[in-house]
This record gives C-alpha cells, structure tokens and sequence, in this order.
C-alpha cells in the first residue's frame, strides 16, 4: 500500500506549480547573469581607464596587468603555498570560532547566573578592536601559525556566542514548557526544543563567521606571518608592488565569496531536508 508521501510525489505537477518554478529559475538566471554583466562592465571599465591614462595604472593596476602577475606567481608555484597557509589558518579558526561559540552559548543558556555575570564582559570583548589585540598576541605567543589562528578566533568569538545565546533565549517558550509539563529536564529542552529550531540561527551565525575569521586571520599575517595572502599584501605595499597587492586582494576576494558559498550551500541543503 503506498504511502501518503508516495501518492503525493505520483501526482502530476499543476500548470500553476509549473509556471511558478519556471518563474523561479528565470528569476536565478537573471540574476546569475545581472551579477556576471556588473562584473564584466566594471573589469572592461577599468581597463579602459588604465590604458587611456585616465587613471594611473602603477597605483591601480588593471585588469591584465592583474592577470599577468597572477600568472607569474602561478608558474613559480609561490601563490599556491600562500594561499594553502591563508585557507588552513582560516578554516581552523572558522571550526574553533564554530565549536567555542556553541560550547559557551550553551553554558549561558544552562545558567541564568553566568550569564547575567559574563554578559557586560561579552560585550565589551566583542566592542574592542581587535587589531590592538594582535601586538599582544605576537609578545604571549610569538610569530606563527598559532598567533594568526588565535586572532582570527578573536575576531569573531564573542560576537558570536552574543548571537547564538540570543537565538538560544528567542526559542519557543510553549514547546519548552511542553517538555518541563511531560518531566523533561532542561537538557532534554535543549537538545529537542531549543537546539533543533536554531539550526537556521546557527547556519546564518557561521556564514558570517567565515568572513569574520578571514579578516582576523589577514590582520594576524599583517603583523606575524612569513606566508599567507596577507603577508603578500604587506610585502607589495613596501616594495610597490601594487599588482601583486591587488592581485592578493582579489584572490582574497574569491577565497572570501567561495567559503561563503560553502556555507550557503550547506544551509540550503539543511532547508529542503525539513
């Protein structure tokens, strides 16, 4: 006997629900193809200024000479180790910013107490610039890889752990009192109520700190890095090597949009599950 699920996936599909879906992919593909065309007309424009001097190309490049050093650096393979060190320092430091910001917005979610005490702090920690963090972190733990993991974990942390412990206290409070009516405990509140509905909050936390971890992890090769796309940065504004600059600046562009769309992806994959 076929289920209700079976029935309803033999049903044809109405032309409503047709002219509805082929709305919908022309809607993506305009945009796909709007994205691509402000992409295309700002790389012609800036060429066209480079090469009939309008703007002075040793300062802002163009798009070919951007080309051109890219593939210099790719044929010496020297961009590939920068840019391995620059993706490793930031994942590590996504998964940690990920893991530290679930374990404590947990722990304020269990006590009332340490969150009332912790929270003034929270916000302090999360309101100060964390590039004056950097120089202190070079003096405690030296150049390296673990001084650049730690600032992009600086970055992001507290912000993130403020915005899951508010998801956490905006959960369903009719569900939570269902559970507590049917002798739930508190981690059975969390685990079925309140963790489950703030999966989409979680998902939406990390895509933002993907980007967060970026932006630390490059201020921390700024200052303690002998590697990584940050330290290209640094090396071509000293030397004027503005088209190595910039084109650091645009791979950090894609690195940043790609992990984005990692994220993303995995959240889309999340929605249509449920």
């Amino acid at each position: 006997m076929k289920t209700n699920e079976q029935t309803s996936m033999a049903q044809p599909v109405s032309a409503a629900q047709l002219a509805y879906m082929q709305s919908h992919r022309r809607h993506h593909r305009f945009i796909r193809y709007a994205r691509l065309t402000v992409l295309l007309c700002f790389l012609g424009l800036w060429e066209t200024c480079a090469d009939r001097d309008l703007i002075d190309s040793f300062f802002f490049s163009s798009p070919s000479r951007v080309a051109a050093c890219f593939l210099s650096m790719v044929r010496d393979k020297s961009l590939f180790s920068h840019i391995g060190v620059t993706l490793l320092e930031t994942v590590v430091s996504f998964l940690l910013v990920s893991l530290l910001s679930l374990v404590f917005a947990t722990l304020l979610w269990y006590s009332r107490k340490l969150s009332e005490i912790l929270e003034p702090y929270l916000v302090v920690l999360n309101s100060l610039p964390k590039s004056a963090l950097a120089p202190l972190l070079i003096v405690w733990l030296g150049t390296g890889i673990k001084t650049i993991i730690v600032a992009g974990i600086s970055v992001a942390l507290f912000g993130a752990i403020i915005s899951l412990y508010t998801s956490f206290l905006q959960a369903d409070s009719e569900k939570q009192k269902l559970v507590y009516t049917l002798g739930g405990t508190r981690r059975d509140t969390f685990f079925k109520v309140v963790l489950p509905s703030c999966v989409p909050a979680i998902l939406s936390n990390m895509k933002v700190n993907i980007g967060l971890a970026l932006v630390g992890v490059i201020i921390g090769e700024f200052l303690a890095a002998r590697q990584g796309l940050g330290y290209l940065i640094l090396y071509g504004s000293q030397v004027f090597q503005l088209n190595m600059l910039i084109t650091s600046i645009l791979i950090l562009c894609a690195i940043a949009m790609l992990l984005y769309q990692i994220i993303q992806g995995v959240e889309h994959y999340y929605k249509k599950k449920i």
